[in-house]
């Protein structure tokens, strides 16, 4: 469990793990320099199965990464601070590992917790252990981070966390591991994930789309057989076609700082069809004739598909 500042929600998401009906388990918290009451907190547990870390401030990637370290289980499941589990969350995903010796990583469902609408509905996740794995794995993360179990050896032997990609660290650690070894479901809701602050996940749009695609670029490169595997032109519409998916939503959501950032790069790539470009190319002039553009075009206009979110 890394935590930065999470002081306000530290010991919901401590008694969640100290809950779970699997208690052959160790809490791992490595603080990650915060400032706020977090340690007090954590330090006032009095569980022995606690073991609390404190290192100076270096980021979430660092943080897990000193968590695998520090880890003796045979398994790793990762929680935020600020998120929880149902009581069997761990138990169940535990379980299907032992009836799947093969598996390296038993994955469950989920809830947002704090969204309005269809993304705050419970979500179970399809199975992904099927021939299109790697196509459906390669466009985007399926799963939040706290949503699944991983042997401790398939995380180490995929390197950890790479902290060149922050906001896509995770994805990046699932790609590698889900292109090695085979993955189980277990077809229940087990985690709560808890959005605070929805302003501030508009405003990183642009640096997840970056690193997502960074990601995505870092994978193949060291993974090229999936070039011949699924061509040149699917890969170029998971990888930039997600990427210009991701400048739509930007675009209609009134997020034209980022959806310029990003449409710049789309075209740099020379990704799209004449109606994306005609779209994108905009982003080229400068600020205040883009926007102006935008508001005389503003009305009338159906939605893009490229808006149209995946899981």
């Amino acid at each position: 469990m890394p935590n930065y500042n999470g002081g306000a929600f530290l010991s919901r998401a401590i008694e969640s793990v100290r809950g779970q009906s699997f208690n052959r388990l160790e809490l791992i918290l490595v603080d990650d320099g915060s400032d706020d009451d977090s340690l007090a907190i954590a330090h006032a547990v009095g569980d022995a199965r606690v073991r609390v870390i404190e290192q100076k401030h270096e980021g979430v990637c660092a943080a897990r990464n000193r968590g695998i370290r520090e880890a003796r289980g045979a398994c790793i499941a990762f929680l935020d601070s600020d998120d929880t589990w149902a009581p069997d969350c761990l138990e169940r995903l535990h379980d299907a590992l032992s009836r799947t010796p093969s598996a390296a990583l038993a994955y469950c469902g989920w809830q947002n917790v704090g969204l309005a609408g269809e993304r705050g509905e419970p979500y179970i996740p399809p199975d992904y252990e099927i021939p299109e794995k790697m196509e459906r794995w390669l466009q985007n993360c399926r799963w939040p981070i706290h949503a699944a179990l991983t042997r401790t050896a398939a995380i180490r032997d995929a390197g950890g966390f790479n902290p060149q990609f922050p906001t896509s660290e995770d994805f990046l650690l699932w790609l590698k591991i889900v292109a090695r070894h085979p993955i189980v479901r277990v077809p229940e809701v087990l985690a709560f994930y808890f959005h605070h602050e929805g302003p501030r996940a508009t405003a990183n749009l642009l640096r997840m789309a970056v690193n997502h695609l960074g990601a995505q670029e870092h994978f193949l490169a060291h993974n090229p057989a999936l070039r011949t595997t699924l061509g040149a032109r699917k890969l170029r519409e998971l990888t930039v076609g997600e990427m210009l998916r991701r400048g739509y939503q930007c675009y209609w959501g009134d997020d034209l700082h980022s959806a310029r950032a990003i449409f710049r790069q789309v075209m740099k790539r020379g990704y799209g069809s004449a109606t994306d470009w005609k779209r994108m190319l905009p982003a080229l002039l400068p600020w205040r004739l883009h926007r102006w553009l935008v508001g005389r075009h503003s009305s009338g206009h159906p939605e893009n598909p490229h808006h149209h979110a995946s899981r």
